[in-house]
């Protein structure tokens, strides 16, 4: 469809009569030509002039309607202060800790190793204790590559695996970082939803930024703890009996989310869902093996390295 046209045709000149001389001709052109002339608009200076004016007028106007109400009280600052607290008093906002659990939940994944072919011992926790070790981990490729502790899986017959919607399936240990206590695993099946985490670099963190703790402590879980990083580049020597290899791990995050064993693998979360670090080692003298406050994970890099995946 054609435009329709700001202004109107000119209108058709009437022939001149006969024998008309050349003077008349002349100006009866002049006045086609300013018939056929479009009307004069204003400026855009001159229409804002006009538009901020009709403005300041209006505004005038209102505040003085406003200002001779009788019985009227000015909004001040300190009652929208008032209707917002009232407001979240009634509808609090979700914690940004639980937006961060929800956002990783779909990653996290329970894993048993087996210290036997047979998957025995579901109905006795002692012999559950004896055949198995338990950890966490967290799927970094949708293809079911996951991320945990090579401590958890060592010297495993055979490796279980339990995504967040229930589903289990044998895995299969498909690389290491010993250096670094990461294994990679490969699940054999997967479920239909599988989500992968997001990753994020350790180059932006700092002491006391928000994070959470996501695993199976003891077993149980999921389970989500919060915290902050405590410190970072930290080295930690575990027991010979913990961990394969007696080097001291290096370049650790060190975080005060509660970890227990079980957390092993599971992925330290900041508060925007994405993953800075596998949890690796929790440091307690006694014997007891229990958080006391100072936990350990491998950044990122590194663990994202060992799956043969670019660094950031």
């Amino acid at each position: 469809m054609k435009k329709a046209p700001l202004y109107s045709h000119s209108p058709r000149r009437a022939a001149p009569a006969q024998g008309g001389t050349p003077a008349a001709e002349a100006s009866a052109a002049a006045q086609a030509a300013q018939l056929a002339a479009p009307p004069a608009r204003p400026s855009r200076l001159t229409a804002a002039i006009w538009a901020a004016g009709g403005a300041l007028v209006t505004a005038l106007l209102v505040l003085g309607l406003v200002q001779l109400r009788p019985g009227h009280t000015l909004i001040t600052q300190d009652d929208i202060d008032a209707a917002v607290r009232q407001s979240l008093e009634k509808e609090p906002l979700p914690s940004a800790a639980a937006a961060a659990y929800q956002a990783i939940l779909p990653s996290v994944v329970r894993v048993v190793g087996l210290m036997d072919e047979k998957d025995e011992g579901e109905d006795d926790p002692e012999q559950r204790a004896l055949e198995r070790s338990l950890g966490s981990g967290v799927v970094i490729i949708d293809n079911g590559t996951i991320l945990t502790n090579l401590h958890v899986v060592t010297g495993a017959k055979r490796i279980r695996v339990r995504f967040a919607n229930g589903h289990e399936s044998d895995a299969r240990m498909v690389g290491a970082q010993p250096e670094n206590d990461l294994a990679v695993l490969r699940a054999e099946s997967l479920p239909d939803d599988l989500e992968a985490a997001t990753m994020r670099s350790t180059a932006d963190l700092r002491p006391g930024d928000h994070v959470i703790a996501v695993g199976y402590p003891f077993g149980i879980g999921p389970s989500v703890s919060y915290g902050v990083v405590s410190g970072l580049k930290r080295q930690f020597r575990a027991p010979e009996s913990d961990r394969p290899g007696d080097k001291p791990l290096s370049n650790l995050i060190q975080f005060d989310a509660a970890a227990n064993p079980g957390n092993s693998g599971g992925p330290l979360v900041t508060m925007d869902g994405q993953v800075v670090g596998v949890v690796t080692a929790i440091l307690n003298p006694s014997e007891q093996r229990t958080f006391i406050g100072i936990g350990f994970a491998v950044p990122i890099e590194s663990a994202a390295n060992a799956a043969g995946m670019m660094p950031f």
